[in-house]
Order: structure tokens, then sequence, then C-alpha cells
């Protein structure tokens, strides 16, 4: 059998007299220190809670275009660097939103866009007319290449147009030059001049407007103005 010798009184109340002195100490230290760091804390809480509030993507147009060339810059660096690691992400997303908030007073074109859960969509369906619209109009185009005997009446026509916005102008000028047999030489307000390959003769703003620009604009009114 062994004996437990007990423990002196003496050393447990010095040890317990330690571990107090050790605590008032530290509580000594940590007061101040809460004194002096809580209202920073609390002050920049306050100040991203007041900054969360201000966030209005849907009436403020300079937070829209940050927010807009943000994630699509952060999109194309993601699909450049070709890898998901968390340092590219992070990297990414501050270069990203560096670039947008320098950039930002210089896109006021992303104002115009008609920013909805279904715009996508819209996006794909205009994309699937203007590809359409692109085979059709290169098959047509070789075939008259191909074939000089193919009467042909080239003339300038002019198109009407129910966009407002130049981004919206210009979207629609350019799936019109982009489609062979057809070229956009100038935009006067709300009508695009056009150059057409062959135009029936005696052909009329209306008419023009539904054969070379109806198909498109219909679109392209879904996502901007």
């Amino acid at each position: 059998m062994t004996n437990t010798e007990p423990v002196p009184e003496t050393d447990t109340s010095a040890k317990l007299s330690k571990f107090k002195d050790l605590g008032h100490q530290a509580h000594r230290v940590i007061k101040p220190l809460q004194s002096q760091v809580m209202p920073q804390v609390r002050r920049f809480s306050h100040a991203l809670n007041e900054q969360y509030r201000k966030i209005d993507l849907k009436h403020e147009p300079k937070q829209r275009r940050f927010f807009v060339a943000t994630v699509t810059l952060f999109i194309v660096w993601m699909l450049l660097v070709g890898t998901l690691t968390w340092s590219e992400i992070g990297v990414g997303l501050m270069v990203a939103a560096l670039t947008a908030w320098l950039s930002s007073n210089h896109l006021a074109f992303t104002d115009h866009i008609k920013f909805s859960p279904t715009m996508p969509l819209h996006i794909l369906r205009y994309l699937h007319v203007f590809f359409v619209a692109l085979v059709r109009a290169n098959i047509d185009m070789a075939r008259r290449v191909l074939s000089p005997r193919l009467p042909i009446n080239p003339v300038l026509v002019e198109v009407e147009t129910q966009l407002h916005s130049s981004l919206g102008k210009l979207m629609l000028a350019n799936s019109i030059t982009l489609t062979p047999g057809t070229l956009t030489i100038d935009v006067v307000e709300n009508r695009l001049q056009v150059h057409w390959v062959d135009s029936t003769p005696g052909e009329d703003l209306e008419s023009a407007t539904h054969a070379i620009a109806e198909s498109f604009e219909r679109h392209l009114r879904e996502f901007l103005e």
C-alpha cells in the first residue's frame, strides 16, 4: 500500500491566490482595450450598416454600373485563370471591384440595360434570331456571288427604330451591319440609314423596317431601352 501525503493547505491557497492575481492583471489589461476597441468596432459596424442601407441598384446608376462591371470583370477573370482556388477568387474579386470603381464614370451605357431575372433568356432569344438571320444572309449572298445573273437593286433606305438609348441603337445598327447584304451608314435620331444590296423598287419606310430591323428590334427591346 502507498501512502499519499495530503497537500498542505498553504500551497493550495498560494496557487489560488496566484490565479486570482493573474485574473486581476488580465482584467486590468483587457478592460482598457475593450473601452478603446469596442467603440471603434461599433462605429465600423454602424458605418457598414449605413452603407448597406444606401445600396439601391434599381434607382442608383453609379451603383448599378459598379455592380455590373464587377460581376462581368470577375467572370472574365475566372475564365482566364481557369481555376477555382480561394486565392484566385479573392484576387479576382479585388481586381474586378477596383477596376469597376475606377471606370464606373465611363460606363453610362449600362444605365439603359433592363435588368430582370428573365434578361438572360431574352439575350439568348436575340442571339438565336441573329445567328439564324446571319446564316440566311450568308447563303443568300453566296448564291448571288456564284450566280452573277441574279438581279440586284442596291439602294439606300431608312429604317425606323423604337429603341431610345444609344446602346440599343448601336446594337441594332451592328446587327444589321453584321448580316451580309445590309450595311448601316448612319443613325439620325430614331432612324437608321441602311445600304441594302437588293431592295424591292419603291420600298417604303414601313416595309424596309419590317424586312431589315423588326426581328432584331423585337428581341432587343426586351433587355435594352
